[in-house]
């Protein structure tokens, strides 16, 4: 989810579900040690519960990051096992790691040590065509070991050459048996699934086998889908805001950091372009919040003049 599940996005998430937890972006502990720490870790307080996830495999590097993490406020370190792209392999870290449980290992180690949060892990149940659910189970086993409790389990086999990252999310077979698995193998641990969940009926089924699901993109494009979670997961009251009124405090979000950080709104509204997905006059509502040309205008007034669009377009279709 680089790019993709920044500040604003976490903080526009956060205003549709109270309670589940959000992960940062990968932020690799090279542009912590040596780039703009505040850039990269500055969060909103409303984003609690929220993980830093971290892209590494020094051990002493992936120590002091979560240090930093603690620090600013972080509720959970969360070590990035998974990502397949071959610049993150390059990297020596992301899903390659899983073929070095023992190096994963120390680098938990050394950050359970170091911080007085939670350490996860994310990972796949394989790397390239090895379907043995040994090979996932002696990864867990070694890392727990060294002090996780938590393990997030994309159920596909990450291919490290041949394929892209999009192509990682799609062509290796689903697997979550092999997930349910670890569950009845480790039962003390708590395992999350991962992969190829869509709708509410299809995490409440993963949910009789396993401790918890996350979502990615499914989440970021059909962001409403997630306005349903505190009552169905944890039955907390209904929430009664609309998709008008998220939207309204979106606007007084991008005006905001606008005033404080001098944060064009166009790199904020992108995140919420799925706020409406399925509702008439979707398209036309993300065209107006995606002209760069009304850039100059308050986010106030580009959100009256979706709706204006939206409204004529529905006066058009019934005329």
């Amino acid at each position: 989810m680089m790019d993709w599940t920044d500040r604003h996005c976490r903080f526009f998430h956060r205003l549709l579900t109270r309670r589940a937890m959000l992960y940062t972006e990968m932020v690799t502990t090279g542009a912590l040690l040596h780039g703009d720490v505040a850039r990269h870790l500055r969060f909103n307080a409303q984003e609690h519960p929220v993980a830093l996830q971290l892209g590494g495999s020094e051990a002493a590097d992936l120590a002091h990051c979560a240090r930093l993490g603690e620090a600013w406020g972080y509720d959970e370190i969360n070590l990035n096992c998974g990502c397949p792209s071959e610049r993150v392999q390059r990297g020596a870290f992301g899903a390659c790691l899983m073929a070095e449980p023992q190096l994963v290992a120390d680098g938990v180690k050394a950050m359970c040590d170091a911080v007085s949060i939670p350490v996860t892990v994310k990972h796949r149940i394989g790397i390239d065509r090895a379907e043995r659910y040994a090979f996932v189970r002696d990864f867990v086993g070694t890392v727990s070991e060294a002090g996780c409790s938590v393990f997030i389990v994309h159920a596909r086999n990450a291919w490290l050459k041949g394929l892209s990252p999009k192509e990682n999310r799609e062509i290796p077979p689903l697997r979550y048996p092999m997930v349910h698995q670890l569950k009845a193998e480790f039962p003390h641990l708590t395992i999350l699934v991962n992969g190829g969940l869509t709708s509410t009926a299809q995490i409440q089924q993963q949910l009789e086998h396993v401790d918890g699901v996350m979502l990615g993109r499914e989440a970021y494009h059909k962001p409403w889908s997630l306005a349903s979670w505190d009552t169905t997961f944890w039955h907390d009251p209904e929430s009664l805001k609309s998709r008008e009124q998220i939207e309204l405090q979106m606007c007084d979000y991008m005006a905001q950091q606008a005033l404080l950080h001098a944060t064009p709104w166009p790199g904020i509204a992108r995140h919420m372009l799925g706020l409406r997905h399925g509702l008439p006059g979707a398209r036309i509502w993300r065209q107006v919040w995606s002209d760069h040309r009304l850039r100059a205008q308050s986010p106030h007034t580009v959100m009256q003049r979706a709706h204006a669009a939206v409204s004529a377009l529905g006066a058009q279709q019934h005329a």
